[in-house]
């Protein structure tokens, strides 16, 4: 069955390049599109031509980052690359092009990008033009408590990687997933656009009345979606998907229902300069909060301190100077004292064999802070969780589907492992030739996806919350669990693998 479709195929895009397109039904019946347009500026070839009555297989609502590698990912697998896309988003940065000189300071949003994540980028062509610009891996962590009591040290080379993540910035991993979309043969269309209202589950010809017979067969006797933009335009698609970020219009107007809440808390991010190269990823729990240094290449830093409102509103109007002082304050002696290298914690864990116990590594001391070279940015942090991802028609993915904190940077990584697992799901459904708007379908992304997410959500909220208390015993619990994680080397290699993307939990295995 797999070579007659993937032949017949081939003979559809034959037909195609002689000047006729067509759209891909999963029902495998092609349907003639006479009118053609041309369309320009999206792909490296310009002769596209668009729809009469505008019917794409996908409508994604979102151009961001999750949006555009879901793109990416479907024109990267041979049966989901005959699918005719459209994208709808009024961000400017899908109008022209994007390019990013490495001279240049910083953007202070960043994504701490995990080897999984790479890997699945590397897959659908588009880590190249990250390695083209900007980018800082890193091999080595640190993570600490503000008591003093105790710190875990991380290394790449404890589960046999070079590199236990990359920091990119948003605009370079968007600009170069944009590079991978537009380096494809495949057919996509941009909406400079808002969605207002969707119309689920309606037969086509029941939409516009008298038009009937304009529409081609694929849709006149099926059901489809139909999306009203604000410039007054109106279009089709068997699938809508909905990457328009955590206060997603797709996922009020397909009534999906959320579990979650806000934290008391903001995020401040900002751009800084060392004396000096910054090769590791350092993290400090405050009582406030969490604050993170992470390197950016060069002496370049991105800084993401988590603190209460107030206090954020403060630290924005702060002068850049006091900032400064502010940020080496909280990284150096602020707040309690350096943890101390103790064999005796050691000790503790003598009963173990020898292979168990992991060298003592050195407590390090951060780089210091020269100078800040951004402004100050301030959001707001929540956590939520759509209670299902799927309907018939309609597909959350990234934060449009979940919201986590910060402090372990897995949000965006989250996002792109719902865009690649949908893109595998569709794929999966047209080779058994299945409807794509099909909810028994989708509800196959939703099982692959949903317990990975609420499971990486539930371990954030906890360290959240465990850090949240400033609290005598609580504070040597979690001075505790940080020698056990520093001494104990399976541990370790399992809290590095659940957060490089490994699905299982950091277990003794």
């Amino acid at each position: 069955m797999h070579k007659l479709l993937v032949k017949k195929l081939n003979v559809d895009f034959n037909q195609w390049k002689t000047g006729k397109r067509y759209f891909c039904n999963v029902g495998h019946v092609k349907v003639s599109i006479e009118n053609h347009s041309e369309h320009t500026k999206d792909h490296k070839v310009t002769n596209y031509p668009t729809v009469n009555a505008q019917h794409y297989d996908v409508a994604i609502v979102g151009g961001g980052m999750v949006g555009i590698a879901f793109a990416c990912s479907l024109a990267s697998i041979p049966l989901t690359k005959r699918l005719s896309v459209a994208i709808i988003d009024s961000n400017p940065s899908l109008t022209g092009e994007v390019s990013v000189k490495k001279d240049e300071t910083p953007d202070p949003r960043v994504s701490t990008i995990t080897p999984t994540t790479i890997s699945l980028l590397k897959d659908i062509g588009a880590w190249k033009y990250v390695e083209q610009q900007r980018h800082a891996f890193f091999s080595k962590m640190q993570v600490w408590d503000y008591t003093g009591m105790g710190y875990t040290r991380y290394n790449a080379g404890d589960v046999d990687k070079e590199a236990l993540g990359c920091v990119v910035e948003n605009k370079v991993l968007h600009s170069s997933l944009l590079l991978c979309l537009k380096d494809t043969d495949f057919q996509w269309m941009k909406f400079p656009s808002r969605l207002t209202s969707m119309t689920l589950n309606s037969a086509a010809g029941s939409e516009e009345s008298g038009s009937s017979s304009s529409k081609p067969a694929l849709y006149a006797d099926g059901q489809l979606a139909k999306l009203h933009l604000s410039d007054g335009s109106n279009l089709f698609a068997k699938l809508v998907v909905g990457a328009d970020g955590g206060k997603s219009r797709v996922r009020e107007l397909a009534g999906f229902s959320t579990t979650g809440w806000n934290y008391l808390q903001h995020a401040v991010i900002c751009t800084v300069e060392h004396a000096e190269e910054n090769h590791c990823a350092w993290q400090r729990f405050l009582p406030e909060g969490p604050i993170a240094l992470l390197p950016l290449g060069g002496n370049f830093s991105n800084i993401v301190w988590t603190m209460g409102p107030k206090e954020s509103a403060d630290h924005k109007e702060m002068n850049a100077d006091n900032f400064v002082k502010a940020v080496n304050h909280s990284l150096d002696f602020g707040h309690g004292p350096h943890p101390q290298s103790s064999g005796g914690v050691k000790d503790v864990f003598s009963w173990l064999s020898t292979d168990l116990i992991s060298t003592n590594e050195c407590f390090e001391v951060p780089p210091k802070v020269t100078r800040l070279v951004s402004e100050k940015m301030v959001f707001p942090l929540s956590l939520m969780h759509a209670n299902s991802y799927a309907t018939k028609r309609v597909a959350l993915m990234g934060d449009a589907a979940h919201t986590v904190h910060p402090l372990a940077g897995q949000g965006v990584n989250l996002g792109f492992g719902d865009a690649f697992a949908l893109s595998k799901v569709i794929s999966e459904g047209i080779a058994l030739g299945v409807d794509i708007g099909e909810v028994s379908l989708l509800r196959k992304y939703e099982a692959d996806r949903k317990a990975a997410n609420i499971l990486m959500a539930a371990v954030l909220d906890g360290f959240q919350k465990a850090y949240a208390v400033d609290f005598g015993p609580l504070n040597v619990l979690r001075a505790v669990a940080f020698h056990v994680v520093q001494y104990i080397p399976p541990l370790k290699r399992g809290i590095i693998s659940y957060a490089s993307g490994d699905q299982k939990m950091p277990l003794f295995s």
